[in-house]
């Protein structure tokens, strides 16, 4: 990585944090300045405005989003060929990953946008819209391969099945920060997990 890519990582890695720590509104172009050691003529040399610098973070985040995801669903896989059990191996791993964060998961930057849509472009606000139809997409992907093996017990709307996904992750990031519980994350995810156990499994022989 050059100086210059180094750079711009630091200015988006202190941007990252800030925001997630207190919300674009009371982040300020130059207390991010002031962190990164940089001149305001050095910071808008890989920056035009705050839009821009939104939109590049949102990408930095989708896509080590994104990798993370991969890599553990793409690991349930290897370890089962049967979609229902790669698919609950895969929410463990992810349960596991979450629970080895020491202080808690640090926040969702696609809720911050959401939160405060007002202060951003289409060009911020359009991809944000974007990513959470990917990650539904994804999930919905994933359960349909399931249900084609293993009928659903009850019915069950697949699209909001799949949304459960972020719901319960957001939902939970947003629980565990309030109530000062980091491990809420990796619970809800054990329970999601639980419930999509109950609904593909089939029933015990009585």
């Amino acid at each position: 990585m050059g100086k210059g890519e180094a750079t711009r990582e630091r200015i988006l890695e202190i941007a990252e944090a800030a925001v997630l720590a207190k919300g674009f509104g009371a982040t300020s172009i130059d207390e991010v300045i002031a962190e990164a050691g940089l001149t305001k003529s050095g910071f808008f040399y890989h920056f035009k405005d705050k839009n821009a610098l939104a939109r590049e973070m949102l990408r930095r985040y989708v896509k080590t989003n994104d990798q993370l995801f991969d890599d553990v669903f793409a690991r349930g896989r290897q370890l089962s060929d049967d979609p229902l059990q790669a698919f609950l191996i895969s929410l463990k791993l992810l349960a596991e990953v979450m629970a080895d964060l020491p202080n808690g998961h640090p926040g969702c930057l696609i809720a911050s946008i959401c939160y405060q849509e007002r202060l951003f472009d289409r060009e911020v606000r359009d991809p944000t819209a974007q990513s959470v139809r990917d990650w539904n997409a994804r999930f919905r992907h994933i359960l349909g391969g399931i249900a084609a093996v293993h009928p659903p017990r009850e019915p069950v709307d697949l699209d909001d099945l799949a949304d459960m996904v972020s719901c319960i992750v957001d939902g939970a990031i947003i629980m565990s920060k309030t109530l000062n519980d980091p491990g809420r994350l990796e619970r809800q995810i054990l329970i999601f997990r639980s419930c999509v156990k109950l609904i593909f499994s089939a029933p015990s022989p009585s």
